[in-house]
């Protein structure tokens, strides 16, 4: 996927600090092109069955995984069952992020950069302050809960948002085991999360 289609490689591209955060993620981008589709579908059903332990009542704020990215299908299909409310984010031009209700893998339309977004009624920028716990995408995670994200500010803006509104919604991010790392390089605008999910189970930090 080394291609500037892909929405993980171009927000390395878009990183304003091509720094240390930049060589790791690269790194990091590299690590998951290696993992062979069969591990990757694998890692995706144990992150849904770890997932379970956080207590997704909702309404959750989650995403569409893309790429190599840590599968998030089965775990949106474990929720729907569930009959869990579930947000998903559509991009918009200024990299903000909209959402709308998530109602079947059949609803999901392709989108700009290879994402996959709902076809229903957008609820505007807002509607995650509502969301009891928001899933974060992201590279890694330090064991300070610190989060490397994929460098286009999305999520800075949601995490922003969030904290404009006072809303206090578990953070968590879903990764492979290897990307639970001692430490993620950090600026003074980036904010911790509470927990991480691997394949293996579930990482909880203190503030």
């Amino acid at each position: 996927m080394a291609t500037a289609a892909d929405p993980e490689e171009q927000d390395l591209y878009d990183d304003p600090f091509y720094n240390d955060k930049a060589e790791l993620r690269s790194r990091l981008l590299a690590d998951r092109r290696a993992l062979s589709p069969e591990w990757r579908e694998s890692a995706a059903a144990a992150l849904a069955e770890q997932a379970g332990a956080l207590a997704l009542e909702g309404p959750v704020a989650a995403y569409v995984s893309v790429g190599a990215e840590p599968g998030t299908r089965p775990l949106l299909d474990l929720l729907q069952r569930r009959g869990v409310p579930v947000l998903l984010p559509v991009l918009l031009p200024d990299n903000d992020l909209d959402w709308a209700a998530y109602r079947g893998a059949e609803h999901l339309l392709p989108a700009g950069r290879g994402l996959l977004e709902p076809d229903g009624h957008r609820l505007g920028p807002e509607a995650v302050c509502a969301a009891a716990v928001v899933l974060l995408p992201g590279l890694a995670v330090d064991h300070g809960g610190l989060r490397l994200g994929r460098g286009g500010g999305s999520y800075d803006r949601v995490l922003a948002r969030l904290d404009r509104a006072g809303a206090r919604p578990l953070l968590a991010t879903l990764l492979y085991d290897a990307e639970l790392l001692e430490h993620v390089p950090a600026e003074p605008h980036d904010r911790p999360v509470h927990a991480a999910v691997t394949p293996s189970g579930v990482h909880r930090f203190t503030a």
